[in-house]
């Protein structure tokens, strides 16, 4: 018997691990029982019925829930195990429920038994309750028998109720076990952990800390000239490329020359020709000839000034002290280029302006003439400082964020600076609490999350 008992109680844990269906069906069969029913306890005490061997739906049938039900908490109440008809040995135990679960079988001969499932810690996790219809009664041998199943298969019942709870269940269990080690007369490690974290939060809301705005940024000059393509013609010199610093008046390129030159000599000679024609007319006082070469000398007169213009500007010159920005003719020298090309890009060397992209969660706490710093890629080592100067009132979406462009002037400059330069600029917001500095992004975060979902 003692061997029986063990097999069956190893089954039944196996078993209590899938379905609270799978567990009434074994017990139906390892008891012989017309019916294996199984209930979980609630946080008030009663039972809720949870599984009738070999019936999917038993919601149906109320009167015979309630009977069960009320089965089920009879031996909860007594924390003991109830027999109908009662065995000698079980005691003074009201087994008025049982009475009345048997009689819904309409056999006199019924019999009814009902044992608790207790937790490791001995906190009731739910009841079995067996019912014979016909055939021996429960006798104390079947007693003992479910007993021992109660006693293991309690622990693992409750386990299984565990894992299978809500979140909310689970984090309100640890948070007691949590609260319990944590006041608890043990664990003095937590408890100096906790000591320590909370002296630090305070410490961290109390002290304050400059709050800084970081933006991306790069520079760029605050005036940039082109120089560009006088006419249509050829590339004959091209001296400097991008990054070359100029003086005023030096030579950015040079177009070649030698056609205007033919065409200076051209219309030179066409008007030396021309006013030798105007002369002999005049001799010969021919008025209508000399009407008509008077207008094609101002022909000439025109074609010619319009060529030493044009020779006047082969020569592309920087239009003041600077940097060439961008544009290299270098490769080029002979290649043609249309009228209006840009050649050349220049920028001073002294006016410069630090453009910050700044994100739209940081905004508000930007303002017109508010100071700052900004670290150069190039000179990373060298924080130059900077002020505000304008807030342009338009987001743009870059690289899956929404910016800001923010435009500011830098008050001490740096000899090794060059337009194009990125960097990382940090513009003061004022003093604040080192805790708010630190935990801002994620109250804003949790604020517009809240907005957005609660009703």
């Amino acid at each position: 018997m003692k061997r029986r008992v063990t097999w069956t109680v190893v089954a039944l844990v196996v078993v209590a691990l899938g379905t609270a269906m799978a567990i009434a069906n074994e017990l139906a069969t390892r008891f012989s029982c017309d019916r294996a029913s199984v209930g979980l306890g609630k946080p008030d005490g009663s039972v809720s019925l949870f599984a009738i061997s070999h019936s999917a739906t038993f919601k149906s049938d109320a009167r015979l829930v309630a009977a069960i039900e009320s089965a089920m908490e009879e031996a909860v109440e007594q924390r003991a195990t109830v027999t109908y008809p009662p065995l000698l040995t079980s005691g003074r135990v009201r087994v008025m429920a049982q009475c009345a679960l048997a009689e819904q079988a309409s056999n006199p001969g019924a019999s009814v038994i009902s044992f608790v499932l207790a937790s490791g810690s001995g906190n009731v996790v739910g009841a079995i309750t067996l019912e014979r219809h016909a055939g021996p009664a429960f006798d104390q041998a079947t007693l003992q028998m479910a007993e021992a199943v109660a006693a293991l298969l309690g622990p693992v019942v409750a386990l299984h109720a565990r894992s299978s709870r809500l979140v909310a269940g689970r984090l309100i269990d640890n948070s007691r076990a949590g609260l319990a080690a944590l006041l608890g007369p043990r664990r003095p490690g937590l408890k100096l952990a906790a000591i320590a974290l909370v002296g630090t939060t305070l410490l961290l809301a109390m002290a304050k800390g400059e709050h800084r705005v970081t933006a991306r940024s790069f520079l760029e000059p605050e005036i940039q000239r082109a120089a560009v393509a006088p006419f249509d013609g050829f590339i004959a010199a091209a001296p400097v490329r991008a990054g070359d610093t100029v003086k005023s008046k030096d030579l950015l390129a040079m177009l070649d020359d030698r056609d205007l030159l033919l065409d200076r000599a051209k219309w030179s000679a066409e008007r030396d020709k021309l006013v030798h024609k105007q002369r002999e007319a005049l001799a010969k006082r021919e008025r209508s000839a000399l009407i008509v070469l008077g207008a094609q000398i101002q022909q000439a007169l025109s074609q010619l000034t319009l060529v030493e213009e044009r020779l006047a500007r082969v020569r592309v010159l920087a239009p003041f002290d600077g940097v060439v920005v961008s544009g290299d003719l270098s490769q080029m020298l002979g290649s043609p280029i249309e009228k209006g090309k840009v050649l050349f890009e220049v920028a001073p060397l002294t006016a410069y302006r630090i453009i910050l992209q700044v994100d739209e969660r940081d905004i508000g706490y930007v303002v017109p003439g508010q100071k700052g710093t900004v670290a150069l890629a190039g000179i990373p080592s060298t924080a130059l400082p900077l002020e505000l100067t304008r807030i342009t009132p338009v987001a743009v979406a870059e690289d899956g964020r929404n910016t800001f462009r923010i435009e500011a002037r830098l008050t001490e400059l740096d000899p090794r600076i060059r337009p194009g330069l990125e960097g990382v600029a940090k513009l003061d917001a004022g003093q604040r609490s080192l805790l708010w500095i630190w935990t801002r992004s994620l109250l804003d975060w949790l604020r517009m999350a809240a907005w957005k979902y609660l009703p």
